[in-house]
């Protein structure tokens, strides 16, 4: 005769729990579940015990104190011995094979704007974390996570395989989950912060080969952001490398930041094109036309884009991957059509042609997937605190959240609604670059990024020297600086060389030189507070 093994449930989301107990039920298992939990079962047509009639002397304090008691905890404790065994039943204690608990909402009340002290001690859970983490301690089923409820289930019905290894995962999970919760309430109540995450990639190395072991984690569970590094699937290719991983989401600032600026100030999304290099765009392009966004965005910098790695917002087909390989490609000293070698294309679909065509020799060109790329808008845009280790602990601060308005920018002179447009791609460009950054644009296309650099006339030449080594007339040429130019040395450098129109933050003393300046040679200057509107980013 099989024995009987005891489901212990008491969830604060009642969704599904029915379904769950039901399929535990046909499995042999008997349920015992907190007051809520226990009603929402017995209404569904199931028998189950109240854990209140398993502790001595019941529920007490409104309710608030149930599941801390002796008899749930030796029952869940009580290792698999003859002796345990015994003195369990002496006690009339079940032991307790499986655990399913799900937390008081405490991050939602948190979160919430009438949330108060009371408010969020009230929703602090103490009994939930206590059953996981007594449950992994025991080596029993223990879900925490509402989503391996289906699979545990499954697992069950298909004769518990590698056991030893699913249950230990469980635990993890749970410990893990436990972790985050108690720290979300340190959090709250004191000067205390954490990063937690769950690895879901292996990295063969760090930046260098020396740099081991490496790898990606998700900070969520599940996670919430469908943009998320681990929502990205590799359709073809070797595994990402953690450059490839840093350089994917730098492009996800840049194409989002793309996206929101237009969006917020033009009223639509264009189609986009990213290309970065290090981190920082080397090639970016915006368009109607896919084709010729791509061809622009290579255009770019032929130079830089080799090697690199590119983002868009639209599918790839077999033409916009003939684009990718060829255009402006040099022929071979066979005379061969030339190839252009990527490290990575991210694209929301790719047909199997594409992939076939941009393929590398040992796999070498990663092709990541994720659909969401195909509607991104100012909602795209990543607002998680952004962390940064520094020796002995890390840096905090608010995500790259600020989207330009440049209609509230104080003008000197007009540009044309074509040039706005190319100040809104330079500024997304550049404030996504590492600082300090000058960056020119022209017909939806840029020009040169001049990132990195310790000055702003070496920011402002470098960008000049980026788009004239690629042949890129800058006649008529847009430029933004992400920050104030502390004299009129760097503009009349960006005048000298064709630009008509610059966006920058004003806060320098010099600020009127500037303005004399681009108004005696016709230039349209665009100036917001620096206090507001500085694009560092990267340092």
């Amino acid at each position: 005769m099989v024995e009987r093994r005891t489901a212990l449930i008491s969830v604060y989301d009642k969704n599904g729990v029915a379904d769950f107990a039901r399929g535990l039920v046909e499995l042999g298992f008997d349920l015992i579940a907190s007051g809520g939990t226990a009603k929402v079962l017995s209404e569904a047509g199931l028998v189950v015990r109240d854990v209140a009639e398993l502790i001595g002397g019941g529920a007490i304090l409104g309710h608030r104190v149930v599941t801390l008691s002796r008899e749930v905890y030796a029952g869940l404790l009580a290792r698999d011995a003859d002796e345990d065994r015994a003195e369990l039943a002496r006690l009339n204690i079940p032991r307790i094979d499986l655990v399913c608990v799900d937390l008081y909402p405490l991050a939602t009340e948190i979160a919430a704007a009438s949330s108060t002290c009371e408010s969020v001690i009230e929703k602090t859970d103490i009994g939930g974390p206590t059953l996981l983490r007594a449950a992994a301690k025991g080596g029993r089923i223990v879900i925490a996570d509402p989503t391996d409820r289906g699979r545990v289930l499954e697992w069950l019905r298909g004769g518990e395989p590698d056991a030893s290894e699913f249950l230990r995962e469980l635990a993890a999970k749970a410990e893990y989950i436990v972790g985050t919760y108690a720290l979300q309430s340190a959090r709250y109540h004191g000067v205390y912060d954490f990063v937690a995450g769950r690895k879901i990639a292996d990295a063969k190395y760090g930046e260098n080969g020396w740099q081991t072991p490496a790898a990606l984690y998700f900070t969520g569970l599940p996670s919430d952001d469908p943009l998320a590094l681990g929502r990205f699937v590799l359709v073809a290719g070797t595994a990402p490398s953690y450059n490839n991983f840093a350089d994917i989401d730098r492009m996800l600032q840049t194409i989002t930041h793309i996206a929101a600026a237009f969006e917020k100030n033009r009223g639509h999304v264009p189609l986009i094109a990213v290309a970065v290099k290090h981190g920082n765009a080397c090639g970016a392009a915006v368009g109607k036309d896919k084709i010729e966004v791509l061809k622009n965005m290579v255009a770019s910098s032929t130079r830089a884009i080799f090697g690199g790695l590119v983002m868009m917002n639209f599918e790839i087909g077999s033409a916009e991957a003939e684009v990718l390989l060829t255009h402006l490609m040099p022929a071979s000293s066979s005379g061969a059509p030339g190839r252009r070698l990527l490290d990575g294309i991210t694209a929301p679909a790719f047909s199997s042609d594409a992939v076939e065509m941009l393929k590398r020799g040992g796999d070498k060109c990663r092709f990541l997937a994720n659909p969401e790329l195909i509607s991104l808008s100012a909602a795209s845009l990543d607002t998680a605190p952004r962390f940064r280790y520094v020796r002995g602990g890390f840096l905090k601060q608010p995500n790259y959240s600020y989207v330009i308005d440049i209609a509230r920018a104080e003008k000197s002179g007009a540009a044309t609604s074509a040039q706005e447009d190319d100040l809104l791609l330079a500024w997304a460009v550049g404030a996504t670059s590492n600082s300090n950054t000058v960056t020119l644009v022209r017909d939806g296309q840029l020009l040169g990024n001049g990132v990195g650099q310790q000055d702003r006339v070496g920011g402002a030449e470098l960008a000049i020297k980026r788009a004239t080594d690629e042949k890129h007339p800058l006649t008529g040429a847009a430029a933004y600086s992400d920050s104030f130019f502390p004299f009129p040395d760097g503009p009349e450098i960006l005048v000298n060389a064709g630009v008509t129109a610059i966006l920058a933050t004003s806060g320098s003393r010099n600020d009127d030189l500037t303005r004399k300046l681009c108004a005696e040679r016709g230039v349209a200057l665009y100036m917001l507070p620096d206090s507001e509107a500085r694009g560092f980013f990267g340092h």
